[in-house]
């Protein structure tokens, strides 16, 4: 069947998932398989980028901490350029281009320039994460709400984050970007009353062959964490929705009688 949502000039900005190619959605894939000029992150799966068509301009614009290869404002010129030249771009982001991943900008710099841009979403690290594990992000009676939050900061200003909001006992909380911030991000929920022995998952190169998964209570978070190499990316779950199957049945069988 003919698609006619990927004329030239025009831009769509694609999730590529956590990595594994499987999991891209059929909707990606054809986008990326008809692209002209493809625009990709660091932590875009090599199994993603081999579906790019051969003969397609690959220009990676990748940013992991530390360590821009392209500055946000170079992209969003980069990808202006590209459209109004003519091309069918795709912008192709790790994960889900509306989480954390700065989508909004590359959107309004499409808009402010008239070329048309749209968003094919994709599966975010978090919840490939605790699909690995064999766990969810809720839990009827324990994990009601679920909080996607980003530890990155820029250099010396302080990580601000709502740590009474996260602090609650039935929220489980999907940190992005947080290993340089692992210690403070214990410290401060612990502080800020959330038990020390609440469990966590750090999940590294979630869906990929080289995936770890590692897990632990909340006051060794700094430490789990330095055991892994700054050069794989990882994503930190805290909240009773991960814990051991045995801890969770009992847990849950508690929240019930509670409720009853």
């Amino acid at each position: 069947m003919p698609h006619d949502d990927f004329p030239p000039a025009s831009v769509w900005l694609v999730g590529a998932g956590p990595g594994d190619p499987e999991l891209l959605t059929r909707k990606a894939a054809r986008l990326i398989a008809q692209a002209d000029i493809v625009f990709y992150d660091a932590l875009v799966g090599p199994g993603v980028l081999d579906l790019i068509a051969p003969g397609t301009t690959r220009i990676s614009v990748g940013k992991r901490s530390g360590r821009h290869s392209r500055d946000q404002g170079t992209i969003d010129t980069l990808i202006v350029a590209a459209a109004l030249e003519g091309h069918r771009v795709v912008r192709l982001k790790g994960g889900d281009p509306a989480i954390f991943a700065r989508s909004a900008e590359e959107v309004a710099a499409c808009t402010a320039a008239g070329v048309p841009v749209r968003i094919c979403p994709g599966i975010t690290a978090a919840s490939a994460a605790v699909a690995s594990a064999g766990v969810s992000l809720s839990l009827r009676g324990l994990a009601r709400r679920v909080v996607f939050a980003t530890a990155h900061a820029r250099q010396g200003v302080p990580l601000d984050m709502d740590w009474t909001t996260f602090a609650a006992p039935d929220a489980t909380l999907a940190i992005y970007m947080g290993r340089a911030a692992a210690a403070t991000i214990a410290r401060q929920l612990i502080e800020a009353g959330r038990s020390p022995d609440t469990p966590i998952l750090i999940v590294v190169d979630a869906s990929l062959p080289s995936e770890r998964l590692v897990r632990g209570r909340l006051s060794a978070l700094a430490f789990l964490v330095d055991a892994i190499s700054t050069n794989d990316p990882a994503v930190l779950i805290v909240g009773e929705a991960v814990a051991s199957e045995a801890r969770r049945i009992d847990a849950l069988s508690r929240a019930q009688q509670a409720d009853a």
